[in-house]
């Protein structure tokens, strides 16, 4: 049995926190989809398991530089057939992002040298107006830095600034509670 639970009525994860490795994600609803594929005929499982070896690839490199507290949901998180990319943060310390260690030493990792979000290294997607950072040309993932006590820049539909957990923890689409990935290392689910 998967730790991550059916969608809810509205598409989404229940409100929580889901702790998975990757073994686990690729076992959930998330890449097999929510039921009975005559169900759910659209459900492309082949893309949401490519997006997670994707996000494997970069989260194993935070890992590797010493970030655990990884964090990814999005339209992907959602009952989304084709979701666009996946989103996250990662917890990191505000010295190591400020002198830009984290990012020198998680391009030295990436053979693309992916890792920035500098505004300036954005660049847009044939059909879309919207500009994507370099990771989500490469890889179709964004994950951003997260200073706990800091805020995010996204507001909630009242105005107020964020910090990534709670961001990351409401539906865009309505600002509805949903529950969001943990990725854990190890054997364990």
């Amino acid at each position: 049995m998967s730790p991550i639970p059916p969608f809810t009525d509205a598409g989404l994860l229940p409100p929580g926190d889901y702790e998975v490795t990757f073994g686990a994600l690729r076992g959930s609803v998330l890449v097999l989809g929510p039921g009975d594929p005559a169900e759910w005929p659209h459900w492309d499982a082949r893309w949401r398991e490519r997006l997670v070896g994707n996000l494997e690839v970069l989260v194993r490199q935070l890992w590797q530089v010493g970030v655990t507290e990884v964090f990814v949901d999005g339209s992907f998180a959602e009952d989304k057939d084709h979701p666009n990319d996946i989103d996250g943060y990662f917890e990191c310390d505000l010295d190591r992002l400020r002198t830009g260690e984290v990012q020198r030493e998680l391009n030295l990792l990436d053979p693309h040298k992916i890792w920035t979000w500098d505004p300036a290294s954005r660049r847009p997607h044939r059909g879309s107006p919207k500009k994507q950072l370099p990771m989500w040309h490469q890889y179709r993932v964004e994950l951003y830095p997260h200073v706990p006590g800091l805020p995010s820049g996204i507001r909630d539909r009242h105005g107020n600034e964020l910090e990534f957990p709670s961001a990351f923890r409401q539906s865009r689409r309505d600002g509805r509670q949903r529950g969001i990935v943990k990725l854990i290392q190890g054997g364990q689910p």
